[in-house]
């Protein structure tokens, strides 16, 4: 069997693994062992960050919608139940962009479910 030396392909690398970090401390971006630590802990969170981000915009989304139905007298619960309730499919990101930037849309579109809430409900069909 041939003998491998790998030269070119292990410089590349190793070329590839400073790239990804540089500018970390100390032996994480001088040294191949701690490099290749450095950059498989780095991965590691990236990839469970990217998933996270999504709950806590979600959380924000929440709050922010929460907040602005409060100030127009209804719960975030009985609001949601509300849009349902009047077919309205807008998402949370939207409500809470419109609560931030549009309030009195926000008001208009809380005092349709206000107003769909007094309603009596329809008869259960059985």
């Amino acid at each position: 069997m041939p003998r491998v030396k790998r030269g070119t392909v292990r410089r590349a690398q190793r070329k590839k693994l400073s790239k990804l970090t540089k500018g970390y401390f100390l032996k994480k971006s001088k040294l191949y062992k701690f490099m290749k630590e450095a950059a498989d802990r780095a991965g590691r969170f990236a990839y469970r960050d990217r998933r996270r981000r999504k709950r806590d915009f979600r959380r924000i989304w929440i709050v922010r919608i929460g907040a602005a139905a409060r100030q127009n007298e209804l719960t975030y619960s009985q609001f949601i139940h509300g849009l349902k309730k009047l077919s309205i499919e807008l998402d949370r990101k939207a409500l809470a962009e419109m609560a931030a930037r549009d309030a009195a849309a926000f008001a208009e579109l809380a005092a349709r479910v206000k107003q769909a809430g007094s309603e009596p409900a329809a008869p259960a069909k059985e």
